[in-house]
């Protein structure tokens, strides 16, 4: 199930050493393990490497100085392979500002050539006959030390990419569309750092607040920001400090007292002992206080930018049809309201759109301009 061994690499004169070797190689696998469910900083904790001989696990808690690993990512002639890399990429520039060139990712080469299942696990199995071990999908990787077996299954997720990777670029080669798989690892390499999904801010993700009598919503809004900040204090997501439907149920019943508070069957009785004033300080602010008013709305797109963008959609979902792969491997959402808000009428127009490469431009270009050309009659 497991590779057969793996180097910890928690030492500069370690780290020194793999880097010698990674740079020799002209593909290197990567991959990486945050512990985004164990803390309010997410960071990561683990970096693996995978060379067609061995495996490698890199420590970035253990003290050592990573960023001679920015040789490695940058270098345009290493392709460095990944499997979804948008996450790890972000992640690596958040912590560590690297920077990236010549990807290659799994996970989109499957889309791209219309595999139905893209999982690294489904992937892996149907591919190699490799089963997953699921007790590590949702584990602590900021924990030290880590036992071997959870070393050993984090290694995995790059024994393989490699010969994957082979199998997929030949299979790109044949189908022609290795140029199309290039301008996404481009684009991926682009992707921007990670930033905190936490914050006041994501007050406004909450499901369900204009349905909230407006007093309830000042309350709510008082007990998110002072768990926001318990959680930010404690470095754990906000979940763990407590639940979103507790804070609901607080934010109705809005209970003065620890006895009222010890009656609220949602607040466990160690969260009632640990945070009992603070919750009783949160509610009373949001009695006093008005109800937070949401950020402005962007103003709703006109009628003929609409009209072409559910043009474009329903071109997209032909070709996508056609070619057995999902909607957003032809174009993003994000590229077609750029196109119904721009509404280029010629191809050099089109190079402006962002997220719209060569080859898509060269591929898609004429039929775009034809599709919001016929929409807007």
């Amino acid at each position: 199930m497991y590779p057969p061994s793996f180097t910890l690499v928690r030492s500069q004169e370690q780290l020194t050493t793999l880097l010698e070797r990674l740079l020799s190689r002209p593909t290197v696998a990567v991959d990486t393990e945050s512990n985004s469910l164990y803390a309010y900083h997410e960071r990561v904790c683990l970096i693996q490497f995978s060379t067609e001989e061995a495996d490698f696990i890199v420590d970035p808690l253990a003290g050592i100085d990573l960023s001679p690993l920015g040789d490695l990512f940058a270098n345009p002639t290493i392709q460095k392979v990944f499997h979804a890399a948008e996450q790890d990429v972000a992640n690596l520039k958040r912590d560590f500002g690297f920077r990236f060139a010549n990807l290659f990712d799994t996970m989109w080469a499957a889309r791209i050539l219309g595999w139905p299942r893209v999982g690294l696990a489904d992937v892996l199995e149907e591919t190699f006959g490799v089963h997953t071990d699921k007790r590590y999908q949702r584990y602590n990787w900021g924990k030290r030390p880590l036992p071997p077996e959870a070393l050993r299954y984090a290694s995995r997720d790059t024994h393989y990419l490699l010969p994957l990777r082979d199998l997929q670029a030949e299979a790109l080669e044949r189908s022609g569309r290795m140029e199309e798989a290039g301008e996404v690892f481009a684009q991926l390499a682009e992707t921007g750092p990670a930033s905190n999904p936490f914050g006041p801010s994501a007050f406004w993700r909450l499901k369900g607040l204009d349905d909230l009598p407006p007093r309830e919503r000042a309350v709510l809004y008082e007990l998110f920001l002072w768990r926001d900040r318990e959680a930010a204090r404690r470095d754990v997501p906000p979940f763990r400090v407590m639940g979103e439907r507790t804070m609901r149920i607080l934010a109705h019943l809005r209970p003065h007292t620890l006895d009222d508070l010890s009656r609220v069957r949602a607040l466990r009785p160690k969260t009632l002992h640990r945070y009992g004033e603070a919750i009783l300080e949160a509610i009373a602010r949001g009695e006093r206080r008005p109800p937070p008013e949401p950020p402005p709305s962007p103003p709703p797109p006109a009628e003929p930018v609409l009209q072409r963008y559910h043009a474009l959609r329903a071109w997209r979902r032909e070709v996508a049809a056609r070619r057995g792969v999902e909607n957003d491997v032809v174009l993003p959402n994000a590229v077609l309201w750029a196109l119904a808000e721009r509404n280029p009428t010629s191809l050099g127009e089109l190079a402006d759109v962002p997220g719209l490469g060569p080859w898509k431009r060269k591929t898609y270009g004429p039929a775009i301009l034809e599709v919001l050309a016929t929409s807007d009659r």
